[in-house]
């Protein structure tokens, strides 16, 4: 209890409010329903053969099947109306590979998201670190998302095809039996299969959301950073002064040359001098002879 409560303590579950690691829950979740609606399924339906002579008629023949679907290897017993004879007669086609594909990318979703939602919430410095780790989460989860894609379209449409293989009127007609117009063959009960449809429906729901997660992910990559910086034109800046000696009032003013009117000149120096008249930093040239004199 001590470990547990260590790591607790050092968790950081804040991140499951947010969308990063609250989506990565919901795949977990999601996964958990996909692969066991599918996986421990089991159906039966059941039919009944009534000969001409009643003695030799099957009010009740039951015909179970589960996953993984290998419907040619799931056989039952018909009445043959024959003098008491049976026959043991084989459902058509095997949907194995679409089912296990499907629950196989369910299993493998689940425990990634459980090691990258231990990775979010125990060390989420080092995930962030350099960005190796939210890139390497970006590509499989791009990859993931794929193969949801795949396994769910897949999966559909063999439960469709498997469906088809265990209509009760479609395996009628595999018994020679029904055959006879004087022997009457009907239905009794039909498959349940509303736990496949679910399955499906997860599969799809999985999809979305391993889709809608790139965007999470994609924004710790920093890849986003490096996209956006090629769009900015590089702009050159000039260097600010660093001091006033560089930059200060003693510089000329550039705009001086090209704009009109008076310019002073802040070089110049005035003072007072020895008889007591205020002197400028030029001299002054007489406008007259007389004024000389």
């Amino acid at each position: 209890m001590d470990v547990v409560n260590q790591l607790v303590a050092q968790g950081q579950f804040t991140i499951l409010k947010q969308p990063l690691g609250f989506i990565k829950a919901l795949q977990w979740i999601f996964a958990i329903f996909a692969f066991s609606t599918c996986g421990s399924y089991s159906g039966m339906f059941k039919m009944s053969v009534e000969c001409k002579n009643r003695s030799d008629s099957d009010l009740g023949i039951e015909v179970e099947f589960e996953y993984p679907f290998r419907l040619h290897q799931v056989y039952f017993d018909a009445p043959t109306c024959k003098g008491g004879n049976r026959e043991r007669l084989f459902l058509v086609g095997d949907y194995s590979s679409s089912a296990e594909f499907f629950v196989t990318i369910g299993v493998f979703s689940f425990l990634y998201s459980m090691a990258a939602l231990s990775v979010y919430c125990f060390i989420l410095e080092k995930y962030r670190e350099n960005n190796k780790g939210a890139q390497t989460d970006f590509v499989v989860t791009a990859v993931f998302a794929f193969m949801w894609l795949v396994s769910s379209c897949a999966w559909a449409k063999g439960l469709s095809d498997v469906k088809t293989a265990t209509d009760p009127e479609r395996v009628i007609t595999l018994i020679a039996a029904c055959d006879e117009p004087e022997n009457r063959c009907r239905e009794v009960y039909d498959p349940k299969v509303s736990g496949l449809n679910t399955s499906v429906a997860f599969g799809f729901i999985n999809l979305i959301l391993w889709v809608g997660n790139l965007w999470f992910v994609f924004k710790e990559t920093g890849w986003m950073a490096a996209f956006a910086g090629t769009y900015v034109p590089s702009q050159e800046k000039q260097p600010a002064p660093d001091s006033f000696g560089q930059g200060g009032y003693g510089q000329q003013d550039p705009y001086a040359g090209s704009q009109g009117g008076y310019q002073p000149d802040y070089g110049q120096q005035g003072g007072y001098n020895e008889d007591g008249g205020y002197s400028q930093g030029y001299e002054q040239q007489p406008t007259s002879y007389s004024n000389q004199m």
